[in-house]
């Protein structure tokens, strides 16, 4: 990881650590444990560890992502979106600095005028925030994900770019017929964070007693708002 990329990946979770202490979401001590057990982990190259709401919630197992995502909705009006069923503009994916992703939990997905709707798991970071509304300019849509979604659409547009476009594929991105809009007002179940499909595991280990989480899982809040039109 650039140096660059490594500075604002420690900012953004120092400053994420922070605002759940003082949100007494977790307790200080857990949150010393879990800065530790950061470190530990971004050397080892796996951007979908590298997230201290992460260690939080699925190693350490000290708060659910689901109310940090619901502290967000109560105290900051912040909306909330499923990636996975969303048509994610061309350019926007053509344009998307993956690496600030990676070290910010955070994906434009979408721009209307002046406006940009950017998906983050990590609201609760001033460090985030700022980084991408200095970057991007104009006004900022902040919209609450889980990390597992973040980590999908990722892993996925990095696939995207890497094996060459085969004519008449599918793009994973697009839309299937049918599909439901990006937001919606259901619930869903599952713990967000872990990986689905294929015979890879999830960067922290999930107990046996908890239910599997299914691919496309909703999130767990109502959303009140409606996605933007498009021209």
């Amino acid at each position: 990881m650039a140096t660059e990329y490594r500075s604002l990946l420690m900012r953004a979770n120092r400053l994420m650590g922070a605002n759940l202490v003082d949100a007494n979401l977790v307790r200080i001590d857990d949150l010393e444990k879990a800065n530790e057990r950061l470190l530990e982990l971004v050397v080892s190259g796996q951007p979908r560890q590298n997230t201290v709401l992460g260690i939080l919630a699925y190693e350490m197992k000290v708060v659910r992502e689901e109310d940090v995502l619901q502290h967000v909705v109560d105290n900051e009006g912040v909306g909330l979106v499923d990636l996975r069923d969303y048509d994610v503009p061309e350019d926007i994916r053509r344009s998307t600095d993956t690496s600030s992703c990676w070290a910010t939990w955070s994906v434009p997905f979408d721009r209307e005028e002046d406006f940009h709707f950017i998906a983050t798991a990590y609201y609760l970071s001033p460090a985030v925030r700022a980084h991408w509304e200095k970057l991007l300019g104009g006004s900022v849509l902040w919209f609450g994900v889980t990390l597992d979604t973040i980590a999908d659409y990722l892993e996925k547009l990095e696939l995207e770019r890497a094996v060459p476009a085969i004519a008449g594929t599918r793009s994973p991105f697009s839309r299937p017929s049918g599909t439901v809009a990006p937001f919606i007002k259901v619930s869903g179940s599952g713990t967000p964070f872990s990986r689905t499909g294929g015979s890879t595991g999830t960067p922290f280990p999930i107990p046996g007693d908890l239910p599997a989480p299914t691919s496309g899982a909703t999130p767990p809040f109502p959303v009140d708002v409606t996605p933007p039109a498009r021209n």
